[in-house]
């Protein structure tokens, strides 16, 4: 069974993006709305890491099998000025994006062994994945426009 390796991606998926998150809060905190935002949303991810560890444990984690050109890199640091924030956002988005198709994936495997328990993790988490991939499309649409036309 193959679960084990897609636990552990989704797993490495929600730390990586909960450190994203508060990295882009450090980096943007100039910005209060991304900042605040950035940090609720950092601690709801680390909540989804944590709902997970029950089923982690009953079916194990593989990380070091996960595919090398599925794993995503996390934020070092973040950029400066309006595109930066821009850019930032971006990653967080494709962040986010992978750890939403990843609790599809497992959602699936759920559903085929009728393990109630991870359906419900599943049906949890990625409806706080879908709101935080809307508050980044929402604040992507905002910072674009001063980004690339105002800005200077």
């Amino acid at each position: 069974m193959h679960l084990a390796t897609y636990l552990g991606l989704l797993h490495t998926s929600l730390t990586t993006l909960a450190d994203a998150f508060r990295e882009v809060a450090r980096g943007h905190g100039e910005e209060p709305d991304v900042r605040l935002t950035c940090e609720t949303l950092a601690a709801r991810t680390d909540g989804q890491a944590g709902a997970l560890a029950p089923v982690v444990r009953r079916y194990g984690e593989h990380r070091e099998a996960e595919p090398e050109r599925l794993h995503a890199a996390g934020l070092e640091s973040t950029r400066s000025g309006p595109v930066g924030l821009l850019r930032d956002l971006q990653d967080l988005y494709t962040l986010a994006s992978l750890a939403d198709i990843t609790w599809t994936v497992v959602g699936q495997a759920a559903q085929g062994l009728r393990d109630r328990e991870l359906i419900d993790v599943v049906t949890s988490c990625e409806q706080d994945t879908s709101r935080q991939l809307a508050w980044l499309r929402t604040r992507v649409k905002q910072a674009a426009p001063q980004a690339l036309i105002a800005a200077r």
